[in-house]
């Protein structure tokens, strides 16, 4: 499968996934899996590689892998022909500075949310990339896709005919019979059904997401907004007082027209694992083997949260 040709020719698509120690445990299977059950001919494929010191919260996690497991993982799946290369995320002072006067109103000098998500790096893949679209995975995302389907091309046809979307996602979640989400209730984020067979949020999410690279790049600059109680709470846990990405975009999405657009098709879908520990990592290999071939328990349709206990 390919992306269309338009009048401008045929468009490029990257593929980025973000990795850090965190996810040594587990990026081995869950990377492949990715690439796999995408079934994309894309342009580049590259890993955005954190490199920085873990913060506070991640201090005393256990299976935090140490910086040479990570670049051996890395390393690996370069030499499996997974990805094509390695991208550590840049943190220099003049990088820094040259992407955030893009990005932001206003001077920012922290790299990372106060949730320990690597801001700066999420912004080096837009720009890193020199595709017409950019495809974005964290490490941690399980991926259905049907055979003869594909949500990428499905959602850079969309993005061609339709100035509105900011960003395409896979269905949150396996199908339900009945058809119904749980997303409202599981996040509390609003939808609106759209007749282009579209779920339509202002809100983002950073985990997974199809973007037009110059369709974003209308939505700069992001406003890191938040209420100075909470900016002081983070500061005192987390010592980052910055906002995550994904919440400063839904901000402007607010602001704008644009909207997140996830496809209402049941023929792909995705999943995220909220506790990745052992039991988890255990049941890994079969849970990509069921999700690969579209099997899944009852009780986890319409739910984008991956409910372990189901799945034993």
């Amino acid at each position: 499968m390919s992306i269309p040709e338009s009048g401008a020719g045929a468009a490029s698509c990257d593929l980025t996934i973000l990795v850090a120690r965190t996810d040594t445990q587990f990026m081995l299977r869950t990377i492949p899996h990715l690439v796999r059950a995408c079934r994309f001919p894309f342009a580049r494929r590259f890993l955005m590689v954190d490199t920085a010191p873990l913060g506070r919260r991640y201090g005393r996690k256990p299976g935090i892998g140490t910086p040479e497991e990570l670049q051996e993982a890395c390393h690996r799946l370069v030499q499996d022909g997974v990805v094509d290369d390695l991208v550590p995320i840049d943190y220099s002072r003049d990088s820094r500075r040259r992407i955030y006067r893009k990005h932001f109103a206003g001077p920012m000098r922290q790299t990372h949310s106060h949730g320990g998500y690597p801001i700066l790096g999420s912004i080096q893949a837009l720009e890193e990339s020199r595709a017409d679209y950019l495809v974005h995975f964290d490490s941690d995302m399980l991926l259905h896709q049907d055979a003869g389907f594909s949500w990428i091309d499905e959602g850079v046809k969309l993005l061609r005919a339709h100035p509105d979307l900011l960003a395409v996602l896979p269905r949150s979640g396996p199908p339900r019979p009945d058809g119904r989400l749980q997303q409202q209730e599981e996040t509390g984020e609003a939808f609106e059904p759209d007749a282009r067979g579209l779920y339509c949020f202002k809100t983002f999410t950073s985990r997974v997401f199809l973007v037009d690279r110059r369709r974003f790049d209308r939505l700069l600059p992001l406003r890191p907004r938040l209420p100075l109680i909470e900016l002081l709470r983070n500061y005192l846990t987390a010592h980052s007082t910055m906002p995550e990405w994904e919440t400063m975009i839904g901000y402007r999405l607010k602001e704008t027209a644009f909207v997140r657009a996830d496809l209402s098709s049941t023929r792909a879908w995705t999943l995220h694992p909220d506790d990745r520990g052992e039991r988890f990592q255990a049941a890994l290999p079969s849970l990509i083997e069921r999700i690969e071939q579209g099997t899944y328990p009852a009780g986890q349709g319409g739910y984008y949260d991956l409910q372990l206990d189901l799945w034993a």
